[in-house]
């Protein structure tokens, strides 16, 4: 018997299982290796990640009196209030409704995907940053669950705008939010910046 026969005699023996299958748009399948149909869709989201439901409505001060991180939960009138923030810098995710018009927004498409090319959107971000800190204000920058994509622009605007090694901002920024968590993309992107910009790429 070929090797090939013996995979295949294998492989009719297995049990029949079920998968769930997230894809990076957000969708949601059944998949079956007992059957020869299509994947059975459970839902579609316009996101590419799953959403976390847990509140995490306390934003993490980074800089005193200016740079704050946090998730969308957090994004709320009550800490407009409390923290006295004049601006809400929203990455991959819009900024809620229930606060526009309270404070400046702005809004910057990233995927929490590793091939998402970070350093455009922290350049953006930092743009964004810099302007707030020229006059005076406070930011809040958020994603949706505040761990990969919002932690991500901060360590790299500290990188680039306060001369920090990666290691340094990391620690940082961690030390405030425990839970960050970058995709691992995003972390070997962080972590060239401390390269000459000619090598980053």
């Amino acid at each position: 018997m070929s090797f090939l026969q013996q995979l295949q005699n294998k492989r009719s023996a297995l049990r029949a299982t079920t998968t769930t299958v997230t894809t990076a748009t957000g969708k949601r399948f059944i998949e079956s290796n007992g059957s020869s149909s299509l994947p059975v869709l459970l839902e579609e989201r316009s996101y590419g990640f799953v959403v976390d439901t847990k509140p995490d409505a306390i934003p993490a001060c980074i800089l005193p009196d200016f740079l704050y991180l946090g998730s969308q939960d957090a994004a709320n009138p009550e800490n407009i209030t409390t923290f006295k923030l004049t601006h809400i810098l929203s990455i991959g995710i819009g900024t809620p409704a229930i606060v526009k018009g309270l404070v400046a927004t702005k809004f910057i498409p990233c995927l929490d995907l590793p091939e998402t090319r970070l350093l455009d959107v922290i350049q953006e971000a930092n743009a964004f940053i810099n302007e707030v800190h020229l006059c005076c204000g406070r930011v809040f920058v958020h994603c949706n669950a505040g761990v990969s994509r919002a932690a991500s622009i901060i360590i790299g605007y500290l990188i680039l705008e306060h001369n920090m090694i990666f290691e340094d901002a990391f620690a940082l920024v961690k030390s405030e939010r425990e839970c960050i968590q970058p995709n691992v993309g995003f972390i070997k992107q962080l972590k060239s910046i401390n390269k000459p910009k000619a090598e980053i790429t």
